[in-house]
């Protein structure tokens, strides 16, 4: 994970108040993203935030999100992204299969789509009055464009990201509120 080498007075909580952190590497051609957030819901409710898939299109980037299936635990998503890169929008589709594992683990694959190889999880932890999202994945995207490219925008954009996560989760309503289990 990056730390902020600058020392968290009261002004820094301000800036980033859901503590997002995000790090990205590129190892053999994948980018390595890790990130977390801590938003202030129980874990019930942020199990349900990151499992309401269809929602998952009010985030930049995502413009359809849709189940095509589930059965059991397993949940396959439609997804189709546009990413702006220097001046180019490439937009991006897959099935992803996520495995909700319980209320503090759900994994995920691309079944198929546009990049090579997708694949990771989100784990919650419950702490007193709030809940932290950790995320982690590797990706493998399928593009001319150069790695380098692609890094500099994935770091540059994936923070936002995640503050606009944190800040959905902490304004999220269930329309179906999931047994907690």
């Amino acid at each position: 994970m990056l730390v902020n080498p600058i020392s968290r007075g009261h002004a820094q909580e301000n800036i980033n108040p859901y503590d997002v952190q995000v790090s990205t590497r590129l190892i053999d051609n994948r980018f390595q993203i890790q990130a977390s957030y801590t938003a202030p819901i129980n874990i019930c409710n942020a199990y349900a935030f990151i499992t309401d898939y269809e929602a998952a299109k009010n985030i930049p980037g995502i413009l359809e999100s849709k189940v095509i299936s589930r059965s059991a635990n397993k949940v396959r998503v439609y997804r189709l992204i546009e990413e702006q890169i220097l001046f180019f929008p490439i937009e991006m589709k897959s099935v992803v299969e996520y495995t909700e594992a319980s209320n503090r683990l759900l994994t995920f694959e691309q079944l198929s789509g546009d990049a090579k190889f997708y694949k990771g999880t989100w784990k919650l932890v419950s702490e007193k009055n709030s809940t932290t999202f950790k995320y982690e994945s590797l990706v493998e995207p399928h593009s001319l464009i150069p790695s380098s490219v692609i890094e500099y925008f994935v770091r540059s954009s994936l923070k936002g990201r995640f503050e606009l996560m944190a800040q959905k989760a902490t304004q999220y309503k269930a329309t179906e509120i999931l047994p907690c289990k």
